[in-house]
């Protein structure tokens, strides 16, 4: 949303226009995740170059990432493999948002074999296609941090029907509370607990190749939504500064819409970051 105002008159009869802060931003059509400022419109043109500087040893092999970007929300969701694809290769789906079928069908195609469905958080844009999933690939482990164990299966707290659109999808078996290793043949994978676009955001981050799938946390530019009932923006805030604003400036990051970035770009140009919300 645009800062605008009527300016008042000083002692003289001069018109004197309200301060404008330096950074504005607009709330994107899409309702969970907020858009970058007109103002770094530039900076973003070209992406950021998202290849891991630190490849995985051939003890520790880098896994591959490969983003689908699902849906009318443009929701990124992931399959994860501990390499490049190969039959019968290990895998993990991150998020599964609205309209899966080319994940689902990606996972099919490379014959994959999905070991777990992970999920960042459980607003409707990253949960929408977890049923489609569990039809198409068979029942899978599915696992969501612990403060939103609910939340898959009732669309007033995954805010789903707050859009005329209400999801209810099989709830998490597996839940988490951050600080977790899961591990993918041999590649693991931290959990971070991430509070503040809602109360269970957790990203995964693969520390040897140095690359974090991180959901509506941070964007490229931006971050997520925290006007929402069940966001906190002081949390947020946390997690923003005290949190991810610590990782390496070389870390990679995945979020869960619009184009990869890393730390140090965020560092550099992220309006959140630099001028703090």
């Amino acid at each position: 949303m645009e800062v605008d105002g009527d300016g008042d008159c000083d002692d003289d009869g001069e018109l004197v226009m309200p301060a404008v802060p330096a950074i504005s931003f607009e709330v994107s059509l899409g309702p969970f995740h907020l858009i970058r400022p007109h103002t770094l419109q530039d900076e973003y043109m070209t992406p950021a170059n998202t290849e891991p500087d630190h490849p995985a040893t051939a003890d520790t092999p880098a896994p591959h990432i490969e983003t689908f970007t699902l849906g009318d929300y443009q929701t990124n969701c992931f399959v994860i493999t501990p390499g490049r694809p190969a039959t019968g290769a290990p895998c993990w789906l991150i998020d599964c948002g609205f309209d899966p079928r080319a994940m689902l069908d990606y996972v099919r195609r490379q014959e994959l074999r999905p070991e777990a469905l992970l999920l960042t958080h459980c607003h409707p844009d990253h949960i929408a296609g977890v049923d489609e999933a569990i039809t198409v690939l068979g029942r899978l482990p599915i696992y969501a941090h612990r403060a939103e164990a609910d939340w898959n299966a009732d669309p007033t707290l995954n805010l789903s029907a707050l859009i005329g659109q209400p999801v209810s999808v099989t709830a998490p078996d597996h839940l988490l509370d951050g600080g977790e290793t899961l591990d993918l043949a041999g590649t693991p994978w931290r959990v971070v607990h991430t509070p503040g676009h809602s109360p269970g955001g957790v990203c995964f981050i693969h520390d040897d190749s140095k690359q974090a799938i991180v959901g509506d946390t941070l964007f490229a530019g931006s971050i997520g939504r925290i006007d929402f009932p069940s966001s906190d923006p002081d949390a947020m805030r946390h997690t923003i500064h005290e949190v991810i604003m610590h990782w390496p400036d070389d870390m990679t990051v995945h979020p869960g819409h619009g184009p990869a970035t890393t730390i140090a770009r965020e560092r550099q140009h992220n309006p959140f970051v630099i001028n703090r919300f």
